[in-house]
């Protein structure tokens, strides 16, 4: 089957269906990284990776912290981002080949931030941007203003290529951070300070999930 007109076909459904980004990667040189089974990895070489933009009033409406508003919004853009991948999911199947749609939020272990793969990971693979330093991928047009899933799949599609950019100069998350976790390399992103104030937040009841938002607000891409 055509590889150009089978990702041509996702990408236009995808885009009806809510998503504002869409790429696919090669995942053949990572899968052991994936909290999955090995039985079920051995069928899958590619990843589709989707992403919804996520209000931009909403987030300006935070002012240090995370609100009841933006963790609803959190969990509505997620369930978007769920239903996204099953509909991807099943349209792959219909047409004969495997999928497996991976959650948009599902964390295994809060304390090491594992989950069964990661989504930004395949979000750079796929071409949809580059890991910045406040530890979130960053997409040259949305900034970290978004949420992503992702569905395996052994369709023969197009590849993408990761793109070959950075946060350069701009350092609005590391200032605004209330964890002072983000440094100016992402690889010294401080984990630790950062769960112990999303654990703060939910303590204060800011939010019912482990989350912040605060360095997405900062993150804004070009408009």
């Amino acid at each position: 089957m055509d590889k150009d007109k089978n990702y041509l076909q996702l990408k236009e459904f995808t885009a009806l269906q809510g998503a504002d980004l869409f790429g696919v990667a090669d995942i053949s040189g990572i899968k052991d990284s994936f909290l999955l089974s090995p039985k079920i990895m051995d069928k899958f070489d590619k990843a589709i990776c989707m992403g919804v933009r996520l209000s931009e009033s909403v987030l300006e409406e935070m002012d240090g912290g995370p609100t009841r508003l933006y963790s609803y919004h959190y969990r509505a853009v997620n369930l978007l981002l769920d239903q996204l991948a099953l509909r991807v999911n099943n349209l792959i199947q219909s047409k004969g080949f495997s999928a497996l749609p991976i959650p948009a939020t599902q964390i295994l272990d809060w304390q090491k931030q594992s989950a069964h793969l990661s989504h930004k990971r395949l979000g750079v693979l796929a071409g949809l941007g580059w890991i910045g330093r406040n530890n979130l991928l960053v997409n040259k047009e949305l900034g970290s203003q978004l949420r992503l899933v992702s569905v395996l799949t052994d369709m023969p599609l197009k590849l993408d290529s990761p793109e070959q950019n950075d946060c350069k100069s701009c350092r609005a998350c590391v200032t605004i951070c209330p964890a002072g976790a983000i440094k100016d390399n992402s690889e010294d992103f401080d984990h630790i300070k950062c769960f112990e104030k999303l654990k703060g937040f939910q303590k204060q009841r800011l939010s019912e999930q482990y989350i912040c938002g605060v360095c997405m607000q900062a993150c804004r891409g070009k408009k």
